[in-house]
């Protein structure tokens, strides 16, 4: 079984256990002063973008955001420094993205055909982990998690992408002021024809 810290990078499970989306105590009256970054080679607390211009520019940074007050990153960011097999992805507003760590599991439906290996979590395709948490915790149990085929082919994820879209909605844009689902409008009720009023004639005069 191979060593968990061969295949660990060292910044992995500060990024896990940081918390995001304080504000800057630096620059707390800009504009963009929310801790959303984290930098790889510092591995240290979140910080802001000015913060980033000034003590982290040359470093390796990637940006973490939201989805119903749940932690995640873009995997166009992620996969350049991280193996993320195995890992369920879920698109967000056109991008596709990772859950950091788990989730409070909702109810499940019947007939789940993919759980998480970790925490069981229903998931939306074959994968193995919901979250990079519980694939870090694979990690540490399994060693090296290259023995089995996690990734779907395009076709079955296009048949969960039509087929499960309401659930991915409904499940992850709920009470997030940024969430990266934005909320869909209920369709304006149909207005009934009003029945035009009798008309009242004048009184007679006397």
């Amino acid at each position: 079984m191979q060593d968990a810290t061969m295949v660990v990078p060292p910044w992995f499970e500060p990024l896990l256990t940081t918390s995001f989306f304080n504000v800057c105590r630096v620059h707390g009256d800009a504009a963009r002063s929310e801790c959303n970054m984290f930098c790889l080679d510092c591995n240290e607390d979140a910080f802001c973008f000015y913060c980033r211009s000034s003590r982290h520019k040359d470093h390796r940074v990637i940006q973490i955001r939201r989805s119903s007050y749940h932690d995640v990153v873009r995997v166009s960011e992620i996969q350049k420094v991280l193996d993320i097999s195995g890992v369920q992805t879920y698109v967000i507003n056109s991008a596709r993205v990772l859950f950091l760590n788990e989730r409070p599991q909702p109810k499940s439906g019947k007939g789940v055909a993919h759980i998480c290996e970790i925490c069981g979590r229903s998931l939306l395709d074959p994968f193995r982990f919901c979250s990079l948490g519980c694939k870090l915790v694979g990690i540490k149990r399994n060693g090296d998690l290259d023995s089995k085929n996690e990734t779907p082919t395009m076709e079955g994820m296009s048949r969960r992408l039509v087929s499960s879209r309401h659930h991915q909605e409904e499940e992850l844009r709920e009470g997030s002021q940024q969430d990266m689902y934005p909320a869909t409008p209920s369709p304006p009720a149909s207005n009934a024809r009003r029945r035009k009023g009798i008309p009242h004639r004048a009184p007679f005069a006397s």
